[in-house]
């Protein structure tokens, strides 16, 4: 005969913490920091590498030359502008996976521009490519939000699912109706001409850039003032905490997030422009090169504040760059680095999950 007892049993939950002080924040995040480059530096010493040769290589590859950090920054701009657009949807709950294919109409719509209308001066035609990647992307981003607004459907889903659409598109195009003659065999897309290049302009200490950096930090400031100090960024902020009490307090709900939407998509669409009239100079399917889901990352990390998008992104290029280096001077296989990114990255967003949230112990009966 088994008799029925009453057990508690502890268990352990997620719960919410309340406010940490700045300097309890900053001991969680350097303490993750520690932590990923101790786990890194056990995985390249069981890869028979050495954790101190690499990490100092990783610095001196993003950093170590002029020209280094000239590539670093323009691996920068497009994912902190990128980052940027898909912040502010976040910032109204709006969860846009999508920057990868609006990063991607935005180089189409510019290079319709660069490839048949190349007579124009070099000025006019620049900002007309902006302005049609920005209107391009921006509308292409709508088309979720109309369908969120109007029947309640999953934006995370339909923008995924909106990338592969325009990425097949682009290999359509370099295939087919914009395909270069000259190559014979070989399917691409023509080269731009020298007027749908963006200009450089030199950054301090480092030297000529394309004018994407000046963009990049006008876009940080534009966006502070829009989110901290105008009526439209206030409405988004309120949407994303309580979208009731928006609509109680009697703001267009529908109309914001069309609005965000399309302000968020087309700043990715602008980021497109920038890479394939500025490094890439060229068409390619390659264009959005994975930025658009590094930028979610970016976003998360910088807690949504512009100024913090900016400084990770800065952070994600040092990394990026660096990792490129390793791979040609250590001859290991780039799946190598990928991993070394990955814990990076792991403990990071961990840091931040353990800053919002803490595992606490309850009981309950049984």
């Amino acid at each position: 005969m088994v008799k029925a007892l009453s057990v508690r049993l502890a268990h352990l939950h997620i719960q919410q913490r309340g406010e940490l002080t700045r300097v309890r924040t900053a001991l969680y995040r350097a303490a993750a920091i520690a932590g990923a480059l101790i786990t890194g530096g056990v995985f390249l010493w069981t890869m028979g590498q050495n954790p101190f040769s690499v990490y100092a290589t990783l610095i001196r590859g993003a950093l170590g030359t002029v020209s280094m950090q000239k590539e670093t920054i323009k691996m920068m701009i497009p994912l902190c502008v990128t980052s940027l657009g898909v912040a502010l949807a976040f910032r109204m709950r709006f969860w846009n996976i999508g920057g990868e294919g609006q990063i991607c109409v935005g180089a189409i719509c510019a290079s319709y521009f660069a490839y048949f209308h190349n007579t124009l001066p070099q000025w006019a035609l620049i900002l007309i490519m902006a302005a049609a990647a920005m209107a391009g992307a921006g509308l292409w981003g709508m088309i979720p939000a109309l369908f969120k607004v109007r029947f309640g459907t999953n934006e995370t889903l339909f923008t995924l699912m909106l990338n592969y659409i325009v990425l097949y598109f682009i290999q359509y195009l370099k295939e087919g109706p914009w395909r270069d003659g000259t190559m014979g065999g070989f399917a691409s897309m023509p080269r731009f001409t020298a007027n749908a290049r963006l200009p450089e302009a030199p950054v301090p200490f480092v030297g000529g850039v394309h004018i994407g950096w000046i963009v990049m930090l006008a876009l940080v400031s534009f966006l502070y003032i829009y989110i901290r100090h105008t009526k439209q960024g206030y409405e988004l902020t309120v949407v994303g905490e309580n979208m009731n009490t928006a609509r109680y307090a009697g703001m267009p709900v529908n109309r914001i997030i069309l609005r965000t939407m399309f302000i968020s998509a087309a700043l990715c669409g602008l980021a497109g422009m920038l890479q394939v009239a500025g490094p890439d100079r060229q068409l390619s399917e390659q264009i959005a090169n994975g930025r658009g889901f590094t930028a979610i990352s970016v976003a998360w990390l910088s807690r949504l504040s512009p100024a913090a998008v900016m400084a990770v992104s800065f952070l994600f290029a040092v990394m990026q760059k660096g990792s490129s280096v390793i791979q040609t001077q250590y001859n290991i296989p780039s799946a190598m680095a990928d991993i070394l990114q990955g814990i990076i990255l792991f403990f990071v967003l961990g840091s931040e999950f353990f800053i919002r949230y803490r595992l606490a112990a309850y009981k309950e009966a049984e």
